[in-house]
């Protein structure tokens, strides 16, 4: 009994790690089982429509919890948020799945860690972020997004030998029944990897669009429902247009239906609520910490389960990625420091010379 209360209590107290731990484990399940459930035959359009719609549905009780913040929705609002999940859900999540049946889990995993670079790259075009050579953050800020790049087009061009302490299977067994690691030519593996580019890209422009969103309506759930709900109808009308087939709207209680509930339910609704509450805690800089952890879990049970076979090139597209990504997390929390001293410098002047006045 004393030994539980003591697990108890040390999981109390590392609530947040084991909060991320959690999260970066789930993210590399939905890798490893959309890519199967892809692999297997489901349209990557009708994966989509059925995510989105699992996501709603599990989203729908949090938003009693907004009851605080709740405000009239506008007309204006509405259309802002119906373009902003075209961009970033509906196309981030319809690019990313199709592009999965060109690539690997792994490499999805991978491309995530682009995430960070692409939004700084994307801000700063904007103006919402400042580049400054001249201090060591910036110049970290910098080169971390080149670096990040750098990774993802090493890791998808550059194969190199085989990495056979991670190959557990004999080379005969690698296409049986078993394998997802369907040989695609060069062309469709640079498809596969620039449509998986163009998703981060998106879901970074949501993102940052994302921040204006919630100054207009700070009511988070529901603001991610309404996003959701939007994104369902709009990936239902491209995915009523692409996909003619109607066996491929068919769901049993397969494989097929667990993906599809995993992603949505507990990949959208259970880790958004984790991180929400983890970034209230640690900060979005902590969050992003775990990345890369997703991708060492992804790689692993990739070669393991779906007989995946990893090169040197993924490894050193890896390094550059992993560098680069905490390159600019390096840079950004530096830059918050600043920003925070600079801030307390200015209300101590402004302390000082109330009290003068005052004198």
């Amino acid at each position: 009994m004393k030994s539980l209360l003591g697990c108890m209590a040390i999981l109390e107290k590392h609530k947040p790690y084991v909060a991320m731990l959690f999260i970066q484990f789930v993210y590399a399940g939905m890798a490893l089982l959309s890519k199967a459930a892809i692999s297997k035959g489901m349209s990557p359009y009708v994966f989509v429509v059925y995510r989105q719609t699992f996501a709603s549905l599990a989203l729908s009780p949090f938003a009693l919890f907004d009851s605080k913040h709740a405000a009239p929705l506008s007309c204006n609002l509405l259309c802002k948020l119906f373009l902003i999940s075209l961009v970033g859900l509906t196309a981030s999540s319809n690019l990313y799945y199709v592009s999965i049946n060109y690539t690997s889990a792994t490499f999805a995993a991978a491309s995530t860690n682009t995430v960070p670079s692409i939004t700084f790259i994307m801000a700063a075009l904007i103006g919402m972020e400042s580049i400054s050579i001249k201090h060591m953050h910036g110049v970290a800020k910098i080169l971390g997004s080149v670096l990040s790049l750098s990774g993802a087009i090493v890791f998808a061009l550059v194969k190199g030998p085989p990495l056979h302490f991670m190959n557990w299977y004999p080379e005969n067994q690698n296409q049986n029944s078993h394998s997802l690691t369907t040989v695609h030519s060069k062309g469709d593996c640079i498809k596969g990897s620039l449509m998986m580019l163009s998703a981060n890209t998106a879901w970074s422009l949501w993102l940052i669009l994302q921040g204006f969103a919630v100054k207009q309506y700070p009511a988070k759930f529901r603001l991610t429902i309404l996003q959701c709900f939007f994104s369902f109808i709009q990936s239902a009308i491209l995915a009523v247009v692409v996909e003619r087939n109607p066996s491929a709207w068919r769901l049993g209680w397969d494989f097929h239906l667990l993906s599809v509930a995993y992603c949505g339910v507990i990949v959208t609704a259970i880790c958004y609520w984790l991180q929400v509450c983890t970034i209230e805690t640690k900060g979005p800089v902590f969050t992003a910490m775990f990345t890369p952890l997703a991708l060492v879990i992804t790689a692993i049970f990739s070669a393991l389960c779906w007989k995946e076979t990893l090169h040197w090139g993924s490894i050193g597209g890896t390094i550059l990625l992993v560098v680069g990504l905490y390159s600019v997390l390096w840079g950004k929390k530096k830059e918050g420091v600043k920003v925070e001293n600079r801030e307390a410098e200015q209300a101590k002047a402004e302390t000082r010379l109330e009290c003068i006045i005052q004198h």
